[in-house]
């Protein structure tokens, strides 16, 4: 069955769905034993759908990744493979840096060109290749939803970025009267940089076999680690040697409500509309699945469910007509709400790379490690809403 397919089975099974409750629920609203059990079957199959569906999307990305041609047809005049846009790429960038680092990893850092040891440093670190830095952005883009959802900045030091605390007041005057003048004064907050790090052990026999791609194996697990480790920090950190998240304490975005019942819809109305409307135009939600499957089965005033499936491929679902993004480390005990451009992550610099020589020598492996310095704060805390859930 095609993707499409899938998609559409989907949203006939929750119309479907939908239709069985309002024929079969009493005046207050409550199915029968029975009919409660043929509605958990229905939902079942759409969670299952569901399941498929993500695990298609998964599967297309790899495939996309796999089907990439090994070699690409011969279409511009024959060079040395270090040319750009008719430009010659240089320093990391080129391919001479790349093809030294894989010499270098597979020699266990015996074999050490000239051209890597300008980048060396005491402790045998190098900078990771151009080519791999960007694949690793894609990779982290791709696992992490609040690296698509922020505003990213690469930095050479610290950033400062000005807020306006107050702004300045109109106000009425008679005809021929004085001008008065307000001040407008600014507030300052700094993008700095805190150290992130992964490692990796490897066997010898898989630096020395040509047939394993390394690169690819590298790339994905550092960047499916860096990506893990960058989203728990974004939503959740609280700025001590990390991000500031927005669901921190401090610094993370404003507290709209606290539940201390169940939540209700009326709930997330009172979420959506709480937020001002400059910041709705680009909302959307940020949630754990856990909470997604409680707002599924909630109903507006006019009976109709607050959740919607994704009736096109590739779009999210939706709860009140707002995206829908959930991520692992959400939360379940909150729901965030607001246009997350205004959390700005700053990179520092370029990843680096390093190996780990003598540590797992007696294993018959070898440690690699990357790291990054990087920092993200929500520079506008009323562009995010947050309603806290009651405590299970």
């Amino acid at each position: 069955m095609t993707m499409k397919e899938l998609i559409e089975k989907r949203a006939k099974l929750w119309d479907t769905a939908k239709s069985f409750v309002e024929t079969h629920q009493d005046e207050n609203g409550v199915l029968s034993k029975e009919d409660t059990e043929t509605y958990n079957k229905m939902e079942k199959e759409i969670e299952d759908l569901t399941n498929v569906i993500d695990r298609q999307h998964r599967a297309e990305r790899r495939e996309a990744e796999l089907s990439k041609p090994v070699n690409s047809p011969i279409v511009v005049k024959p060079s040395n493979g270090d040319m750009e846009d008719g430009k010659e790429k240089t320093g990391t960038a080129s391919n001479e840096y790349k093809n030294a680092m894989l010499s270098a990893m597979r020699s266990n850092f015996r074999n050490v060109s000239n051209i890597l040891q300008e980048k060396v440093d005491a402790d045998g670190g190098y900078l990771v290749p151009d080519e791999y830095d960007s694949r690793l952005i894609d990779v982290l883009e791709e696992e992490n939803i609040m690296r698509s959802l922020a505003t990213t900045i690469t930095t050479a030091g610290q950033h400062k970025i000005n807020i306006a605390a107050t702004k300045p007041a109109a106000a009425w005057i008679e005809e021929g009267a004085a001008l008065t003048f307000g001040d407008a004064k600014f507030s300052q907050i700094y993008l700095d940089a805190y150290k992130l790090h992964v490692a990796i052990k490897v066997t010898e026999e898989l630096l020395y076999d040509n047939a394993f791609g390394l690169e690819n194996y590298i790339i994905t697990q550092f960047g499916k680690a860096l990506a893990n480790a960058e989203e728990d920090a974004f939503l959740n950190g609280d700025g001590k040697s990390k991000p500031t998240g927005i669901f921190a304490a401090t610094g993370g975005g404003e507290v709209a409500n606290t539940l201390t019942a169940a939540i209700k819809s009326d709930d997330m109305i009172d979420l959506v509309y709480g937020l001002k409307r400059p910041y709705r135009k680009k909302a959307s939600f940020i949630m754990n699945d856990a909470t997604l499957a409680t707002l599924r089965k909630l109903k507006d005033n006019n009976g109709a469910y607050i959740w919607q499936p994704s009736y096109k491929e590739g779009e999210p679902d939706r709860v009140l007509g707002y995206p829908v993004h959930t991520s692992a480390f959400a939360p379940k005990n909150a729901i965030a709400f607001g246009d997350y451009s205004y959390y700005n992550i700053g990179d520092r610099g370029s990843r680096s790379f390093a190996d780990l020589r003598e540590l797992f020598a007696g294993n018959g492996m070898v440690g690699f490690v990357a790291k990054e310095r990087v920092d993200g704060k929500l520079i506008l805390p009323e562009a995010v809403k947050i309603l806290k859930l009651k405590a299970e």
